[in-house]
């Protein structure tokens, strides 16, 4: 397998993983609402939740949109350096 097809693969195994986060964390604040439980407790319940959420899926998405840095091809590093 290629550099590239490595970096494709990577990315859209980091993005359905994003995919499958959001529909878990998705179903659980429907759960909330279902749930006879105080305001009180549902606040904090959502707290907790969109914390875990951030803490989960942020990760991913900056690599995702993380700059690719590459190094110049070697011609233009020697031309650089005449």
């Amino acid at each position: 397998m290629g550099r590239e097809e490595q970096r494709r693969t990577v990315r859209l195994q980091r993005e359905s993983l994003m995919e499958e986060l959001e529909a878990v964390y998705q179903q659980a604040f429907e759960r909330l609402g279902g749930l006879e439980l105080g305001e009180g407790s549902v606040a904090r319940l959502t707290q907790l939740l969109l914390r875990s959420r951030d803490g989960a899926i942020t990760p991913l998405q900056e690599e995702i949109e993380a700059p690719l840095i590459t190094r110049a091809p070697d011609a233009a590093v020697s031309e650089a350096a005449d």
